[in-house]
């Protein structure tokens, strides 16, 4: 268990998962559970504060959601970050109203002197996303912030402990953010820090021990990051029970089930069985052009295959790279889901395991990474750009056909070559091609073409719930270009999508 805790209650908002990368970046442990989680659930010798995240709702709404009471009272500070700052007010007395004009994105703010906005400049920007706001406030409380449109921007009730901020500190774009969590952490709620993912080895090998026992276990080992760090933990707390299946669903880039095959037998010592299972994944996907469909088909028939294969060897449990935004998007309490994630929700209802391990499932990518470092696997491996679990089939647009996997996999291993080339792959997060399903009208060789668009993706990220799009210098876009339309035949225009998260998402589906 760990030694302090900050438990961040979900009311629905997108961003609420980067509220606790937040705090476990300053170095203290957080959960996040559901807004109408009883106090009793969490509440120990541990817990240090909690953080009442944004939402969609209004608290006017006759079904809004909210917290138990208890939770103002469960003896730590608490603070309210947009909507959970109105539900302060509104459950302690005070009146939400909703405003003539709504703030969205980056706005001007106001501090006064306290010590929540310790060291935040009396005048800085920070990141909105708002319509209503709080119009009076509880008796004992006292306004510290404000914008142009909005009066309390933030508050305190010092008497109470209870915080609220109409801004969104966990974003990037508040100037001051992390120092505002800061001041929340260690000098209202007392906590130490020293959390860091790399020591939760021991703990997370001796859960799977405990959960597996000396039963036989499978894991999905797809090549990616998550999926290796996960075999390699299980690994270390089964031992020979462990097999690894490496399924190539034919939706895999150019070479790299050979890659995958090497790395993981010569170099980290797994036990892996490959099934080369792309023609039955391309035939269920034929005709398919839902993206939601194509995950759904995908997921059931990974499972399928596992299944297949753990009757070989008996096994009991499956193991699955599952992390935190996996869950996130693919829905989790009242978060609004994004896209279903094919281990998350691809899985069928009916699937013959006794249970699932995901020992991953409530970390972030970058955690993941450094737990990746600490179990001694490569940094070459661990710090490689993400690949979707389908693979593939959500860069190509509409059906999924032989003929635009062609086009798609060589297209795609000259943007990554180029990439690396000019020595940017480390500052991005992804790099990669889009087979987009338009023809366009070209002129190749003095002759009229009716060809496909290839799109372009790269971004920089850090935690895969926000990204924006990367500036590529012009040049290597331009080379990568050239030798798309000049080596991949049938591409006659290639494009650069500079689309950021959000609005886009980073996989196109």
């Amino acid at each position: 268990m760990a030694k302090e805790k900050i438990i961040v209650l979900d009311f629905g908002g997108q961003f609420n998962q980067l509220i606790a990368r937040r705090v476990r970046e300053l170095g203290v442990y957080c959960e996040v559970l559901p807004c109408d989680t009883p106090v009793g659930e969490y509440r120990d010798d541990s817990l240090r504060g909690i953080i009442l995240t944004g939402g969609p709702q209004s608290v006017h709404e006759a079904d809004s959601l909210a917290c138990p009471p208890e939770t103002f009272e469960a003896g730590v500070p608490v603070m309210g970050i947009c909507y959970g700052m109105h539900l302060i007010s509104h459950m302690l007395g005070g009146t939400t109203r909703e405003a003539e004009a709504g703030e969205y994105g980056l706005t001007r703010f106001t501090a006064r002197p306290h010590a929540l906005l310790a060291g935040v400049e009396a005048e800085s920007v920070v990141w909105m996303n708002h319509r209503d706001q709080v119009e009076t406030l509880p008796g004992g409380f006292a306004p510290i912030g404000s914008t142009g449109n909005c009066p309390i921007a933030a508050f305190a009730g010092d008497a109470k402990k209870l915080y609220g901020v109409q801004f969104h500190p966990e974003v990037q774009h508040t100037v001051h953010g992390t120092r505002i969590l800061k001041n929340f952490l260690f000098g209202i709620c007392g906590c130490e820090g020293g959390y860091f993912a790399g020591d939760m080895i021991e703990e997370l090998v001796r859960e799977v021990r405990e959960t597996v026992g000396g039963a036989p276990v499978l894991s999905a080992l797809s090549g990616g990051v998550d999926s290796s760090v996960a075999s390699v933990l299980v690994h270390r707390a089964v031992g020979d029970n462990l097999t690894c299946i490496f399924v190539d669903h034919g939706l895999l880039r150019k070479g790299e089930a050979g890659q995958v095959l090497r790395t993981y037998r010569d170099h980290l010592g797994l036990n892996v069985i490959a099934v080369d299972a792309s023609r039955r994944f391309l035939d269920r996907l034929r005709g398919v052009t839902d993206p939601e469909q194509k995950r759904k088909i995908i997921g059931n028939e990974f499972i399928r295959v596992f299944e297949e294969e753990s009757a070989r060897v008996n096994a009991d449990y499956l193991v699955q790279g599952t992390i935190y935004p996996d869950v996130i998007e693919s829905g989790r309490g009242p978060s609004a889901s994004i896209k279903s994630h094919h281990n998350v929700g691809g899985l069928p209802e009916n699937m013959r395991f006794k249970g699932l391990i995901e020992p991953l499932r409530m970390l972030f990518k970058d955690e993941v990474r450094v737990l990746g470092e600490s179990l001694g696997i490569d940094r070459s491996l661990v710090w490689r750009q993400p690949f979707p679990g389908p693979g593939l089939a959500v860069r190509v647009m509409g059906e999924v056909t032989d003929e635009k996997l062609r086009v798609l996999r060589e297209s795609d291993a000259i943007v990554r070559e180029e990439i690396e080339k000019a020595d940017l792959n480390e500052s991005l997060w992804q790099y990669f091609a889009v087979h987009t399903g338009v023809h366009t009208v070209g002129v190749m060789g003095d002759a009229r073409t009716y060809d496909s668009c290839i799109a372009v993706r790269a971004v920089a990220s850090t935690d895969a719930m926000t990204a924006a799009a990367a500036e590529i210098p012009y040049p290597v876009l331009t080379k990568l270009t050239s030798r798309i339309i000049n080596e991949v035949r049938g591409v006659n225009r290639v494009v650069y999508d500079i689309t950021s998260k959000p609005p886009g998402t980073i996989e196109w589906e």
